[in-house]
């Protein structure tokens, strides 16, 4: 069994149950996280309709927040989710602001690791989760 993440007729993700669930889990608490709506409806008969511009709040915002930490374990957590919502955010059409340019708002969580940053944290994040969604997108069935 599977279920789908469509926009109108346009199938964007069609994973199964066990990783729509957890997909699902995580969407909600980083919705609750940074205060938003997700851009991704209900699960209604094993579908969930992808609204763009929410989306593309939403994932903007996580970028942010993401940003703005250098924690290990946050890294950890996050960036398979963040290459994820990328990778939906494309599908979509959504046009999603990355963080860094002179003026850009910043969510304002910004967790910060005590023990000395690992060589080529900062900005490389960014990198290797753009690297990680487009690996990603060739797996993500439609």
């Amino acid at each position: 069994m599977s279920q789908y993440f469509s926009l109108g007729d346009v199938t964007l993700w069609n994973p199964s149950n066990g990783v729509s669930a957890l997909f699902l889990g995580q969407t909600a608490v980083f919705a609750e996280v940074l205060g938003l709506p997700s851009g991704i409806g209900p699960m209604e008969e094993d579908e969930a309709e992808v609204a763009p511009d929410s989306l593309a709040s939403f994932v903007g915002a996580l970028l942010a927040w993401r940003d703005g930490s250098n924690h290990a374990v946050l890294e950890g957590l996050s960036d398979g989710f963040i290459a994820t919502m990328l990778v939906l955010a494309e599908r979509a059409g959504a046009e999603v602001r990355w963080p860094g340019k002179p003026g850009s708002a910043q969510v304002g969580l910004h967790d910060v690791q005590v023990a000395p940053a690992k060589a080529g944290s900062g900005v490389g994040w960014a990198v290797r989760v753009r690297e990680q969604a487009r690996q990603l997108d060739l797996a993500m069935a439609r």
